[in-house]
């Protein structure tokens, strides 16, 4: 499975899970079985809110599973229209939250736990 982990910044495994999968500035995309990944640069930063285009965002790359501390109703009814798993991550490092999703540990986000508006610096403001 291919799933991709939204960050802030390019410490591979390491890097610490972000809370808004929009405004991320990168996103480790992660082979879950050989543990190999890949840094992408998130192409769709720069969106207003409710306007974020998360396949463009990732590049067009085919991922099966977002894990992300936040997302907006319309990004997250975009990748599951896509058939696109989106899983809630936990505080920590994309390594800790691979762990717990090959572990079943994670929980999918249904729409109403959804972000609704963006902080100052990007976060979710709830």
């Amino acid at each position: 499975m291919k799933a991709a982990f939204p960050t802030n910044n390019e410490n591979g495994l390491q890097s610490e899970v972000y809370n808004h999968f929009g405004s991320a500035a990168f996103f480790i995309l992660v082979n879950t079985e050989t543990k190999t990944y890949e840094v992408l640069e998130n192409e769709d930063r720069d969106h207003l809110h409710g306007q974020c285009q998360p396949l463009k965002a990732l590049g067009d790359i085919k991922t099966d599973a977002i894990v992300v501390g936040g997302i907006g109703k319309g990004a997250l009814g975009k990748l599951l229209a896509g058939g696109v798993k989106t899983y809630r991550a936990v505080e920590g490092t994309v390594q800790e939250n691979l762990d717990l999703l090959n572990g079943g540990k994670l929980s999918e986000f249904l729409p109403g736990q959804t972000c609704k508006g963006h902080a100052i610096g990007g976060g979710c403001a709830h």
